[in-house]
């Protein structure tokens, strides 16, 4: 037992003495940061001291003066390592220069003052960025879509279909080339990127195969408050009078139908129900006559549209020329 005991300890006094010489270390290290310490903080002796030629044994009595006012008994080993390790700077903190990291680092510790308005103003750049794509880029990139389809696909279907069904009631080589007129029109038009134009062709073509398929009656118009004929005296012909006879196109159901009809006063073509035919003085007085008996036409019929055509026919003497507005 007793050989036990001795064994124990002969194996455990070495540890104790290391850690006991450890400690011993430590506090001289302590001891050397607070000499550094208490030098730096006392700059003017410092620099007083360290001018004179045995400044450093000047420089320890001091020390030792200034550690023995304080009840500190600090060995000279341990006072010159102090004054040492400040002229080597042992134990100062020299921060990092400048550079990127540096600064990366900087910009790290002093994010709660930048972040939020910065995110701030990235979340109104996103919010911005949002709302310009779905309200503004992005229905003009449909509205674009849409259009490329229509002047690709859709406009000229239109057309092609529009005149075929034209050309199929035309009866006449006038509608005929009416027709292929404006169906090149719209072609050219979609050739342009002019969807308007291209729209307008075949809203035309559409209505000249309306009028085509009307079988129309022309007659002079006499209801109460309405001309039945005006005359016009020329600018350049004061002397004459052009006399002119109001008159629309009626279906079978008595309802008027516009027709395009030319003006010959300034070349002009509109799609109209109702026009003036310039007819011989002799027929105007002829028509004025028989409405002012009883205020009633009663040959007030003095053309047609056939199914196929364009423009009426007349069965009373005309001067071929027309007026759209008296």
């Amino acid at each position: 037992m007793t050989d036990t005991l001795s064994s124990q300890t002969d194996v455990t006094a070495p540890s104790e003495t290391t850690a006991t010489a450890e400690a011993s270390k430590f506090d001289d290290v302590m001891l050397a940061m607070d000499i550094v310490d208490t030098l730096r903080h006392r700059a003017l002796v410092v620099e007083r001291e360290l001018a004179a030629d045995d400044r450093e044994d000047a420089l320890i009595d001091r020390l030792r003066e200034i550690y023995k006012a304080q009840g500190i008994e600090v060995p000279d080993h341990i006072l010159k390592d102090g004054v040492k390790a400040l002229e080597e700077k042992r134990f100062v903190y020299d921060p990092p220069k400048g550079g990127f990291q540096h600064s990366l680092a900087k910009l790290y510790i002093g994010r709660d003052r930048w972040l939020k308005p910065v995110a701030a103003i990235f979340g109104i750049a996103a919010f911005s960025t949002a709302i310009y794509e779905v309200g503004i880029d992005g229905p003009r990139e449909r509205r674009a879509e849409a259009e490329r389809i229509e002047l690709q696909v859709t406009l000229p279907k239109s057309l092609a279909e529009e005149r075929d069904a034209a050309l199929e009631v035309a009866a006449t080589d006038n509608a005929r080339r009416r027709i292929e007129t404006i169906y090149q029109d719209g072609v050219a038009a979609i050739e342009e990127g002019n969807a308007i134009g291209a729209r307008q062709a075949s809203v035309t073509l559409e209505a000249i195969e309306d009028d085509l398929s009307q079988d129309l009656t022309v007659r002079v118009i006499s209801r109460p408050g309405e001309y039945s004929g005006i005359f016009r005296i020329p600018d350049d012909a004061p002397g004459q009078r052009n006399y002119y006879l109001i008159v629309e196109g009626i279906d079978a159901a008595g309802r008027p139908h516009a027709l395009e009809i030319s003006s010959e006063e300034d070349q002009s073509t509109k799609r109209v129900e109702r026009w003036g035919i310039r007819v011989p003085e002799g027929e105007f007085n002829r028509i004025s006559a028989d409405k002012q008996d009883d205020q009633i036409i009663q040959n007030a019929v003095v053309g047609s549209k056939p199914v196929g055509h364009l423009l009426p026919t007349y069965s009373v003497p005309t001067a071929g020329g027309a007026i759209l507005e008296w």
